[in-house]
């Protein structure tokens, strides 16, 4: 089993940076490590994902060219580096880990961290 807690979030403005980091107990490296966010009244939403082994990164439109993904094996920690912010990035912030033959679902992923909070001011 995997466990993950997830730190980083928080206030900034717009244009500004925030790295979002989410620490994993358990074996990892089969595993594909996924990145959504919710925002009030909205569905889940999926915007990154990393294949462990590999480091292979796919992202959604909304924030590719913006947001970064990576690990760091020896810490068994994945990042988001999200740059640019915009106000339409405000939402609870998740990392989860899952198939990487369903990367793209959230029913796909088995384990979810607690979530964190992006809040980005015009």
């Amino acid at each position: 089993q995997v466990q993950l807690v997830e730190s980083g979030g928080g206030l900034v403005q717009a244009g500004g940076s925030l790295r979002l980091s989410c620490a994993a107990s358990g074996r990892t490296f089969s595993y594909a490590m996924g990145w959504f966010r919710q925002a009030p009244g909205k569905e889940r939403e999926f915007i990154a994902a990393l294949r462990w082994n590999a480091g292979n990164t796919y992202y959604a439109d909304s924030v590719k060219g913006r947001f970064t993904s990576s690990r760091d094996n020896a810490k068994n920690t994945v990042y988001l580096q999200m740059n640019s912010l915009k106000p339409e990035d405000t939402a609870v912030y998740y990392c989860a880990a899952g198939d990487p033959g369903r990367m793209w679902s959230r029913d796909g992923y088995d384990y979810w961290g607690q979530g964190t909070q992006v809040t980005v001011s015009s």
